[in-house]
């Protein structure tokens, strides 16, 4: 796990063949989101015991929570997309100074808004619609937003360790963090009879351990092949500067994809009531393993790419691109088809006491729907991921924004509101929207490599 012998193997994986270097990294970059995302799953799986309002809670807060956590995925992104590109210019004096700042960065800017947001938590819940809902969401949010800096710092780490290809070390933070909040969730929710304040502890600790783990690597045993030693950082605005073009870009997709997910929520509120909140929060969980490939080849392409760039090896970037859109393809089309041969059983999972048994098959149909949101999301992600990777995280904004905060929420409307269709004309403005959003970012993604091919050849 922490071998030195791995370092150069790291690096030299990276910057080798990319087709290679993708699947190499995404292949175990799925098993670490798929226990990260069973994480939340099994969070969800242990509320609903609490009954219905518990898991309204959760899904009201959600957008709130993405807005703030994408500030540790911006600045992770950012510090993955820089040291890749120093790495691929072999600038590795500069990658080291990029992984401390991207540190330093963490914690200031997870302490500052994790508490703003304490102050004014509870207007906030009840302008998204909290309710009957509010001293759960109050609960919840109340121990995450406090404990915030430990959550971003580990996503900010994890950031840097995939950025020279070190995923083994993550995989086993990950897993080792993820079994123990498999094990504090009924302890702290049931057995010390914290309620949903309980699933918010569990994510706080187990977090701890993974930077436990992760620092242990870094600054006991210097496992890394970047020397992350404070005593070598040289402040850099420029660092600053570009790790916040990606950063900021990035963070705001997030926070995009946080108000797309608060229109939803408000769309089904007007045409279902809470029922269909709790339907759609429940499902999503479902759908983030859906997507899971997607996010894996994402998170590899971001690497792989930046190396590409930062070597500037036109080639190789094009590879990297068709390469992760034909794999994510061809991922996504088979957990589609199984979810349509077992969306029944899978919604079971969510409505096993008597409470929610009724929401069965509506988990059922919304899974199935929503399936095909992911199948045509492959090209907007990898695109996004692409231009990430080369620095240009503006790029990516722009086209997330269009994408999901314009046409999928401007076609829900339509399709859910203005045409009748109620829930299911929701989720097909979703796929609708997300389709022409996805066409769209990869003539963009073309482009730009035709204009980065003829300044490469002059």
């Amino acid at each position: 796990m922490f071998g030195k012998s791995d370092k150069k193997d790291n690096i030299e994986m990276i910057t080798g063949n990319p087709k290679k270097a993708i699947l190499k990294l995404s292949i175990p970059m799925m098993f670490t989101l798929l226990i990260s995302i069973l994480y939340n799953v099994v969070d969800s799986i242990w509320v609903v015991g609490l009954g219905p309002e518990p898991l309204v809670a959760m899904g009201l807060i959600t957008p709130l929570y993405m807005v703030i956590i994408s500030i540790g995925n911006g600045i992770g992104a950012g510090a993955n997309s820089l040291i890749s590109r120093y790495i691929g210019a072999e600038k590795y004096t500069q990658a080291n100074n990029a992984g401390i700042h991207a540190l330093l960065l963490s914690i200031i800017f997870s302490v500052i808004p994790g508490l703003t947001i304490l102050i004014f938590l509870k207007p906030v819940l009840i302008l998204l619609g909290a309710g009957t809902s509010l001293k759960y969401g109050m609960d919840y949010s109340s121990v995450i937003f406090t404990f915030l800096f430990i959550i971003i710092f580990a996503t900010v780490l994890t950031a840097i360790f995939r950025a020279e290809g070190n995923i083994k070390t993550v995989t086993f933070a990950l897993l080792f963090s993820s079994l123990l909040n498999y094990i504090l969730d009924p302890v702290f929710i049931y057995g010390l009879n914290l309620g949903i304040a309980g699933s918010a502890w569990a994510t706080v600790l187990s977090a701890l351990i993974s930077i436990i783990i992760l620092s242990y690597g870094v600054w006991i045993r210097k496992s890394t092949f970047l020397n992350l030693s404070f005593k070598t950082f040289s402040f850099s605005s420029d660092i600053i500067k570009e790790i916040f073009l990606v950063a900021i870009p990035s963070s705001l997709q997030l926070i995009i994809m946080a108000l797309m997910f608060a229109v939803v929520n408000s769309l089904l509120l007007e045409v279902a009531g809470h029922t269909a909140v709790a339907v759609v929060t429940a499902s999503f969980k479902i759908i983030l393993l859906a997507n899971l490939p997607l996010n894996s080849l994402g998170v590899a392409a971001l690497t792989v790419v930046g190396i590409g760039y930062g070597a500037k090896n036109y080639k190789n970037l094009m590879a990297t691109y068709y390469h992760s859109i034909k794999l994510g393809f061809i991922f996504t089309f088979i957990i589609v088809i199984f979810i349509f041969l077992f969306s029944s059983e899978i919604a079971h999972i969510f409505s096993y006491n008597n409470q929610n048994a009724i929401l069965k098959p509506y988990i059922a149909s919304t899974i199935r729907f929503l399936s095909l949101y992911v199948l045509v999301s492959a090209p907007a992600l990898m695109s996004y991921a692409f231009f990430q990777g080369v620095g240009k995280g503006i790029y990516s904004l722009i086209l997330n924004f269009i994408s999901s905060l314009l046409l999928e929420s401007i076609f829900a409307y339509i399709f859910g509101l203005i045409w009748g269709w109620g829930v299911e004309g929701i989720y097909s403005g979703l796929i609708f929207g997300c389709l022409l959003g996805s066409i769209l970012s990869y003539i963009v993604v073309m482009r730009f490599m035709n204009r980065f091919k003829k300044d490469s050849t002059e």
